[in-house]
């Protein structure tokens, strides 16, 4: 949680996507953190190793510059990224606002679940005109702070390009109803 002073309550962002079209930025480092991660307790069934480290200037750097896109309007959604890494971080966009986004390929050295997954401190997503995009993540890279465009919002679904999807439906389902289904059958 939070608390803070909003200048002007007409600019502000949620954390739903809005409009397709929208292109998808992470900024902040992504070193595929998995230590003491949901992945590793989900997949391996132990939490192990040490937390995500912390760099405090980073999360200052990053902070103000997603706060000033905000006041700026240049940004339609924004969310950390948390426990679940990226990838859930990107679920809980899309279930908010209704609408889905294409994952583009993750191409770099890291292995693909641990971008998707890691739980690396630091990283914002954030849903922007795709005429803003290139200028957004000119500016974090300014500051020293890594921003990559990872997917396109828009459809009904959570899909990786040219890959595996999950209906919004389905995951709206899993989301909604795994509560009640617990408190019907704590023991199983």
């Amino acid at each position: 949680g939070a608390v803070g002073l909003v200048p002007d309550v007409t600019k502000t962002a949620g954390i739903g996507f809005r409009n397709g079209g929208d292109l998808v930025i992470v900024i902040g480092r992504e070193a595929g953190w998995l230590g003491q991660s949901l992945y590793q307790l989900m997949f391996a069934e132990k939490l192990e190793g040490a937390p995500p480290a912390v760099d405090l200037a980073d999360e200052l750097k990053a902070g103000k510059l997603v706060r000033a896109l905000i006041r700026e309007g240049r940004v339609s959604a924004v969310h950390d990224c948390s426990d679940g890494g990226l990838m859930v971080a990107l679920a809980e966009m899309a279930l908010a606002g209704g609408i889905g986004v294409e994952l583009f390929p993750y191409e770099g050295k890291l292995p693909a679940h641990a971008i998707w997954f890691g739980e690396d401190q630091g990283r914002y997503v954030l849903s922007v005109s795709p005429n803003k995009a290139e200028e957004i993540v000119e500016r974090a890279r300014l500051l020293a702070l890594p921003a990559r465009i990872v997917g396109k919002v828009g459809g009904d679904r959570i899909a990786l390009k040219g890959d595996t999807f999950l209906p919004l439906d389905e995951l709206r389902a899993a989301h909604e109803n795994w509560l009640p289904g617990y408190m019907e059958n704590p023991l199983e």
